[in-house]
């Protein structure tokens, strides 16, 4: 019945978020990410850095990653259906982060409040752009940034292909496939999507793929930060005023909704050098602000997955 395969799709996603908030991220030996990278590594050494390089990449991985993770859950399917559910929650949950995104801007956060020069080392790892010189407020900022852009990334962006494919035929299984898809399309850009000479063209095609995928939850996500900044009582209106004028403004098509509309919920500017100025707020920024973002954060995340929550319930009143 299409009702109990709701129930089973809602009762997956449901897991996962579980997964997620209490245990976190499963160990590197064995993340599906981890290999994902190490993939994309291999393939990019091996192959000549060309455009038809960069969609040999995507296809080989693209396909690699689905079809093991089909094989995973046909045989996890004939075992037994609770075997099932726990298996592709778990698969599921390895998508997407909300705790991991958070504790490690926590992480910043901390260090900036300790040594600035421990937190420009960590800050290093998480963004292109020059760290060492960087001072507390340009930290926060690049903290923040990195916060509210991966709230499409990390969370919006899989959990909506996720509830929308799980809700077409074979959706038990396609809802957790289109999220494999997704997390290896932005792992390829995470690695290969940059403007340098390296990796320009052998980066086009993950780049322009990530940006395809995340057109939509993108747009949605900023909404949602809006929504977020309302419960929250922060300025819910200069949060959309702000992403309706500046969100076109990155080189990203999509990572300047939810970055703005965050810019303007915290009445901030968040200001990457020479690349782009996000808000009207202010520009002298204190380790403080980043705690203001970890609640919007967490608010937005979970206020889009009790939307999906909501929709399957609907649904499966309905279909009962």
């Amino acid at each position: 019945m299409i009702s109990e395969t709701l129930i089973y799709t809602l009762s997956i996603i449901v897991i996962s978020v579980i997964i997620d908030m209490i245990i976190g991220e499963i160990p590197d030996k064995v993340h599906p990410v981890i290999f994902m990278g190490n993939l994309i590594t291999k393939l990019k050494n091996l192959l000549p850095p060309t455009r038809f390089s960069g969609l040999l990449i995507v296809s080989i991985t693209i396909f690699t990653f689905t079809s093991i993770t089909l094989m995973v859950l046909l045989t996890a399917a004939m075992i037994n259906t609770w075997i099932y559910i726990i298996i592709a929650s778990i698969i599921l949950s390895t998508t997407f982060s909300v705790n991991y995104l958070i504790q490690t801007v926590k992480g910043i956060q901390n260090d900036l409040q300790e040594d600035i020069n421990k937190a420009r080392k960590s800050m290093s790892y998480l963004v292109s752009r020059n760290t060492e010189e960087l001072t507390e407020s340009r930290i926060t900022s690049a903290a923040i940034e990195t916060l509210t852009e991966n709230i499409t990334d990390s969370v919006v962006s899989p959990l909506f292909y996720s509830g929308i494919f799980g809700l077409l035929p074979y959706g038990l299984l396609s809802s957790i496939c289109v999220a494999v898809i997704y997390r290896v399309s932005n792992t390829m850009d995470a690695m290969l999507g940059y403007k340098t000479k390296e990796l320009i063209d052998v980066g086009y095609v993950p780049a322009n793929l990530d940006d395809i995928l995340n057109y939509i939850p993108a747009r949605i996500t900023g909404y949602y930060v809006v929504l977020a900044a309302f419960i929250l009582k922060f300025d819910y209106k200069q949060s959309y005023d702000v992403m309706k004028k500046f969100a076109d403004k990155t080189p990203s098509p999509n990572s300047g909704y939810s970055m703005s509309a965050a810019a303007g919920a915290l009445n901030i500017t968040l200001v990457k050098e020479d690349v782009y100025e996000l808000g009207y707020g202010e520009t002298d920024l204190s380790a403080d602000k980043i705690t203001e973002a970890i609640q919007l954060t967490k608010i937005t995340s979970l206020l889009f997955i009790l939307t999906i929550v909501l929709v399957y319930l609907i649904l499966i009143f309905l279909l009962l």
